[in-house]
């Protein structure tokens, strides 16, 4: 029997500072605790004998029970349901919100077990494993109800209500307990930073009340959402996730919950994504806008302003291309040579050495984001954005790594290009708007140069498309993006023929590939997935376009390949399966983006416009 389940059968809960992944079958199988950037306690997705994980299931063999897992509706409560003929029980798993700019010192994920019909045996198993599997414990059993595991910068604490009853074996918790109908008990783990305080113990009142705090919370939260259009539920899940995907204390939004989950079973390609993209974080500040949740759109470009003014980046770069969540530069790459990886998909690693590359276009990114709003920080702040600005305005004509962080040398990247202009060009709305000062004439200069430059060297009278950087004819999927930030009209016929360059060449059914890696070798070995980002970007384009229908159906299709509970990870491999770390926060933010560029058109394909 395959110990990994596959990346898809898995949920999310987390308390907006932290969050854990539970598996279909009731397994918390990666957590990463006070921060999501934290060492893991549990962490067996990636190695199932090292990696530590907790699980509370049905105590019956697995044909005889069929197991299923949803979402409260508008919230993050997970339930994972299991089914005999004896009777019917569920795990509710879920953390408290922790509000506010403050990092908590405490974590709790709750697991509320119940019986709804006829009776059901239940198991529960805690194996904690510290410093992703590196660090010695102690259990220490207080009680039959409450086992506390001793780490060195973090102590676990597991309670529970009766009638459960626990035993310690080497370092590791279990007990059995048998559920009538009706019934329900409590398993509790807290999280607090080693010699902390002692959590309160659990009683059923209160954690009922806390569970209808959680629910209520998200359901309230959701509330601010304006979105009406045809796709609620995927949206509305979308938009959980990337609120479940973001820091409170600092706004920052990681780019998914997991490291290392390969882009290929048994690849190179793993990569850490509990960090902070610059690109990320901006290109969900519209999106964020568009639906009604302004507080966290203006969190993120706090946070962006804050590493403006910082400086001290790795590359030596005004900004890098990512930040740890507190907006530390540092992200020193280290390999986990004791973990097999996700199904001997190794090297494991931890830390991204991509942080010191130099990705031009995020300045393109970050400049779309301040743009959005007539907040962009007072007069300093103005004062900060133009000296970058001018900085670029003598630095942008040069190679870099590009927006798919390959570790294969400097191009000249026409996305690189794109973003650049974009960065000039709201540069220059914002000064005329709002009547700040600036090298207008300067940044004139500079934006159009970029323009002819891209025109000269990143077209192809060949393919008769815009191509992936000055010195090849392959296609790259990120200029998917050149009709949303105003570069070209979506209806261009130089656009189009883009588009149907790409439709022959990246697009597979609906999915679409970043580029070809084959043709543009990137460095790094084996093949990948298609990206479900640029299947979104890909669905949002074909809409603009006026090819509505067409959108429509990709569209369709590509929710196909959500999970049970409405997830996406990074790519869909070859038969369908999920890939990648897990669940993507840029993934869902296209989706975002492609559901309401196709509400719009059809709205006026049914107004009888277009």
């Amino acid at each position: 029997m395959d110990p990994y389940p596959p990346i898809a059968d898995h949920g999310i809960v987390g308390d907006l500072q932290t969050a854990a992944l539970v598996s279909a079958a009731g397994t918390v199988d990666w957590w990463c605790t006070p921060r999501f950037d934290s060492p893991s306690v549990f962490g067996a997705l990636l190695d199932h004998e090292r990696g530590g994980h907790c699980r509370v299931a049905a105590d019956l063999p697995e044909g005889d029970v069929a197991i299923r897992q949803l979402y409260l509706s508008d919230t993050a409560v997970l339930v994972t349901r299991f089914m005999a003929p004896a009777g019917v029980g569920e795990v509710a798993d879920f953390m408290p919100p922790i509000e506010g700019d403050t990092p908590a010192d405490e974590h709790r994920l709750i697991r509320i077990v119940r019986v709804v019909r006829g009776s059901l045996p239940f198991s529960v198993v805690c194996r904690p494993r510290f410093d992703y599997g590196r660090a010695a414990h102690r259990a220490v059993a207080h009680d039959r109800e409450w086992v506390m595991f001793e780490g060195p910068d973090v102590t676990l604490h597991l309670q529970v209500s009766d009638p459960v009853v626990l035993d310690v074996d080497d370092g590791d918790a279990r007990g059995r307990f048998t559920l009538g109908e009706g019934e329900t008990a409590v398993i509790m783990l807290t999280a607090t930073a080693a010699g902390g305080d002692f959590p309160a113990k659990p009683h059923r009142a209160g954690i009922g009340a806390e569970f209808t705090r959680c629910r209520t919370w998200w359901q309230t939260w959701l509330r601010h959402s304006t979105y009406r259009g045809r796709w609620r539920d995927m949206v509305h899940r979308s938009a959980i996730t990337l609120k479940l995907l973001t820091y409170a204390p600092t706004g920052a939004p990681i780019a998914a919950a997991t490291m290392g989950l390969p882009e290929q079973i048994g690849g190179e390609r793993n990569w850490d994504y509990r960090y902070t993209w610059i690109r990320d974080g901006s290109l969900s500040v519209r999106a964020l806008i568009d639906l009604g949740f302004t507080a966290e759109a203006y969190a993120f470009r706090r946070w962006l302003r804050a590493r403006l003014e910082a400086g001290g980046t790795a590359s030596g770069e005004p900004l890098q291309i990512m930040y740890r969540i507190d907006g530390d530069p540092k992200l020193d790459e280290q390999v986990l040579e004791h973990w097999e990886g996700y199904r001997g998909s190794a090297p494991v690693r931890v830390g991204n050495a991509a942080a010191d590359q130099i990705q031009l276009d995020i300045y393109g990114e970050a400049a779309d984001a301040l743009a959005q709003t007539s907040d962009i920080g007072g007069i300093a702040g103005w004062r900060v954005f133009t000296g970058l600005l001018d900085w670029l305005a003598g630095h942008w004509d040069r190679p870099d790594e590009g927006v798919w962080e390959t570790r294969g040398g400097r191009q000249d990247f026409t996305y690189s290009r794109l973003m650049t202009w974009v960065a000039f060009d709201r540069g220059i709305r914002m000064a005329t708007a709002f009547a700040r000062p600036a090298d207008l004439d300067g940044w004139t200069r500079a934006r159009d140069a970029v323009f002819e430059q891209i025109l000269a060297r990143g077209w192809s009278t060949e393919r008769r498309a815009f191509v992936q950087h000055f010195r090849t004819e392959v296609l790259d999927a990120s200029l998917l993006l050149m009709p949303r930030m105003g570069f070209v009209s979506a209806r261009d016929p130089d656009w189009l023929s883009t588009l149907d360059a790409m439709d022959r060449e990246l697009v597979s059914d609906s999915l679409v590939y970043r580029y070809d890696p084959a043709a543009s070798p990137d460095g790094l070995r084996g093949a990948e997935g298609t990206f479900n980002l640029c299947s979104f970007l890909y669905v949002e384009a074909l809409a603009r376009s006026g090819r509505v229908h067409q959108a429509r159906y990709a569209f369709d299709k590509m929710l196909t390949y959500a999970n049970h509970v409405g997830l996406f990870a990074e790519e869909i491999g070859p038969s369908g399966e999920q890939l990648g770390n897990f669940p993507q926060a840029f993934t869902h933010l296209a989706l975002v983006a492609a559901a309401m560029a196709l509400d719009d058109e059809l709205d006026r394909l049914d107004n009888g416009a277009g």
